[in-house]
């Protein structure tokens, strides 16, 4: 039988406390990342998304105005079900209702295969965030 997995989107205002608790577990306790890197400022300008697993909060991701994904988190209790494949649909879709050429992220070195699978490409050079190796990767969303 099938979990029942539900994807909102929303503002930092309805989305951020499930938000929140999920990237402070991942991001925070989990990959070390600095409380300072993580709360960069920007959540209340970006459009939010969250993952629900039986109605449970598993996952989160953002859309910054300028078409960038960024903090996608699932917990790792509900990692390998397509969490993080259904947030990405939800934030590349909400990019292409916004009228966006293309979507953007700079995803960690270990998660490039994940996103190289959803038709992203990398391009740029490796570097370092928050004592992470990343790499760029881009989607275009035009039609060809």
């Amino acid at each position: 039988m099938t979990k029942a997995l539900e994807i909102r989107e929303g503002s930092w205002e309805a989305l951020g406390a499930e938000a929140t608790e999920i990237r402070r577990m991942v991001f925070i306790e989990e990959q070390r990342v600095p409380l300072e890197e993580e709360w960069d400022g920007r959540d209340p300008e970006c459009r939010h998304f969250l993952a629900l697993l039986e109605g449970l909060p598993v996952g989160t991701a953002r859309l910054l105005p300028d078409a960038h994904i960024g903090r996608v988190a699932v917990l790792a209790r509900a990692r390998g079900s397509g969490i993080g494949a259904a947030l990405m649909a939800a934030a590349i879709e909400a990019a292409r209702r916004d009228g966006h050429p293309a979507v953007e992220l700079a995803a960690q070195t270990h998660a490039l295969a994940f996103y190289a699978r959803l038709g992203f490409m990398p391009f740029g050079d490796e570097f370092i965030d928050a004592g992470i190796l990343h790499r760029n990767m881009r989607l275009p969303l035009a039609d060809s």
